[in-house]
């Protein structure tokens, strides 16, 4: 009796471009679980490791198109480890900079080098971030020393006597009438706050998350997956198994959505305009 032969289904294997992005969101999800865990803003880790904002955001959210060039990428993931308490070398290791070399001889012999180059690079993206900081402090303590001349010269002119001016009485005065600009008006209203919501997944659950009235995600996803949306007036995020989903609002800790095995609806909602008097 002879057994069917099974068909080798072959996946086509992916770009370098799409083995960084999915490999930097796999390391922005546990980057940002383990700042939660810790409860840690992302200014508390800006000072811990003087990287902007915005970057520590995008390699959290796994937005390669905001991020430098692979080599800094490598560097930044190592020192927000470092800072979290992880091992940032092994893991700046697993992001992908180079295709894979078909010789395994080739390999071994630039394996130091390409090990020395991204440290060489990201020393040098540090001196030029110190750079721009001392030539942004320079111009800052130019411009007070500018303004505190031209204070010192004003009032210089101010103490020498000026003659005085006899004005004409006027019999019949006229009331003055205050218009107030209309942009004073518009500018007394505060914008409209955007609202955002990031949910990690402790547990496979199935979700559904509707932004502005459109369904924006609906199906289940595994563990350990870290997603963020964002609206301009009001998030509703459902699951069938609340207590294996951590959700945060704004950037703030995240919490558990309810108890486990139970389904759960929440609805945010931006802050309206206010008038500002």
């Amino acid at each position: 009796m002879k057994w069917p032969r099974k068909k080798n289904n072959q996946q086509p294997s992916l770009s370098l471009e799409q083995q960084r992005s999915q490999k930097l969101a796999e390391i922005g999800a546990q980057l940002w679980a383990s700042r939660q865990e810790q409860g840690l803003s992302l200014e508390q880790v800006v000072v811990l490791t003087m990287i902007p904002r915005r970057l520590l955001q995008a390699m959290e959210e796994g937005n390669l198109n905001d991020l430098p060039e692979p080599v800094y990428i490598q560097g930044l993931i190592r020192q927000f480890g470092d800072a979290l308490g992880l091992n940032g070398a092994e893991l700046a290791e697993t992001f992908p900079i180079n295709s894979p070399q078909v010789n395994s001889q080739a390999t071994s012999k630039t394996s130091p080098l390409n090990q020395l180059r991204p440290v060489h690079l990201y020393f040098l993206y540090i001196l030029l971030i110190l750079c721009s900081v001392n030539g942004l402090s320079q111009l800052l303590n130019n411009a007070v020393l500018q303004a505190s001349n031209i204070q010192e010269s004003d009032l210089k002119q101010e103490s020498i006597v000026k003659p005085e001016i006899v004005k004409p009485e006027i019999t019949e005065p006229k009331q003055s009438i205050q218009v107030q600009p209309v942009s004073d008006t518009l500018s007394g209203v505060k914008q409209t706050e955007v609202v955002q919501i990031g949910v990690t997944l402790k547990a496979s659950s199935w979700i559904r998350v509707i932004a502005d009235g459109k369904t924006e995600f609906e199906g289940t996803l595994p563990e350990g997956t870290h997603r963020i949306w964002k609206a301009q007036e009001q998030l509703t995020v459902k699951t069938d198994n609340a207590g294996g989903v951590l959700m945060s609002v704004n950037q703030e800790k995240a919490k558990e959505m309810g108890e486990p095995g139970k389904e759960e609806e929440i609805r945010i909602a931006a802050a309206k305009p206010k008038l500002l008097r």
